[in-house]
């Protein structure tokens, strides 16, 4: 039940980018979704005190920093530009990237499916990205397959310093760097926004902080392998929600693309047998 409230709020959440880019520059929608986000976490650490902040893994909040804000930036691209399904589906594409990711980072030796299910994957995402295919939709569709890689990075540097730092502090510093990247291009872009794009911004921010929350009772609740599939549904969602919003509907060859993603990202969860590998050490 968290998982699937996790993946309807985030799906809301990128109805509420969507919307905002409609009337608001790009820059301005990631800045007020880390700038509210950060507002909104805030009190929640303050009440955690001084050690809620303090951190000598400072460079791997920095990695996993960067490659989250690289990945929310082509996310958004490509919301704004494709079917709102389509691009939830290629930012979900990350299981099919980490464990190679991992396993040049961490030294974990990916399990026998990640090879196949990538190689699915890659023939789905050929699929929605429709190669040779020109204009906006298909460079947006390549921004967000490369945001699905950023965000397999950003998750392996999750794991990279999860040994010190707890989810709160790598989330705060997370809002906080992009909060402070974004904020210059963000001045330079500001326009002022209406009242329903006030709403959209706010949205965002609020959904997507819910999501978060709400996938973190689920990995608490459950393993991750019967966690993992129901985060999909928030394909499903998004679907739904660009239907009736905006009249959405994917061609034939975008919903072969989504079934064969979703497949070969389901087949990544297969647990794999025997001992895992050791990691190399992790350092800061």
């Amino acid at each position: 039940m968290f998982a699937v409230a996790a993946a309807a709020a985030m799906a809301v959440a990128a109805t509420c980018v969507k919307g905002a880019s409609a009337t608001v520059p790009a820059a301005m929608v990631v800045f007020c979704r880390s700038a509210f986000g950060l507002l909104m976490l805030l009190p929640w650490l303050l009440r955690e005190g001084r050690s809620a902040f303090v951190t000598r893994r400072f460079g791997g909040h920095l990695w996993r920093s960067g490659f989250g804000l690289v990945s929310m930036v082509g996310y958004f691209y490509s919301i704004s530009h494709l079917p709102l399904a389509e691009a939830v589906l290629l930012t979900y594409t990350m299981p099919l990237f980490a464990p190679f990711i991992g396993w040049f980072w961490l030294g974990e030796r990916p399990p026998a499916s990640a090879l196949p299910a990538a190689l699915i994957g890659l023939v789905g995402i050929g699929l929605i990205v429709k190669p040779g295919s020109a204009g906006l939709a298909s460079t947006a569709a390549i921004i967000g397959a490369f945001s699905g890689i950023t965000a397999a990075a950003a998750m392996i540097g999750i794991r990279r310093i999860s040994d010190t730092e707890p989810a709160s502090r790598i989330v705060f510093y997370f809002m906080l760097l992009a909060t402070m990247v974004t904020a210059l291009p963000a001045h330079c872009a500001w326009q002022a926004p209406t009242l329903p794009a006030w709403g959209w911004l706010v949205g965002v921010a609020a959904f997507a902080t819910l999501g978060q929350l709400l996938l973190t009772l689920a990995y608490g609740a459950a393993p991750a392998a019967s966690i993992g599939p129901f985060t999909y549904t928030s394909v499903i969602f998004a679907g739904a929600l660009g239907w009736a919003i905006w009249g959405e509907a994917p061609d034939v060859w975008s919903i072969a693309g989504i079934v064969l993603v979703i497949g070969s990202c389901l087949l990544t969860l297969i647990p794999r047998r025997g001992p895992p590998a050791s990691a190399r050490p992790i350092d800061a």
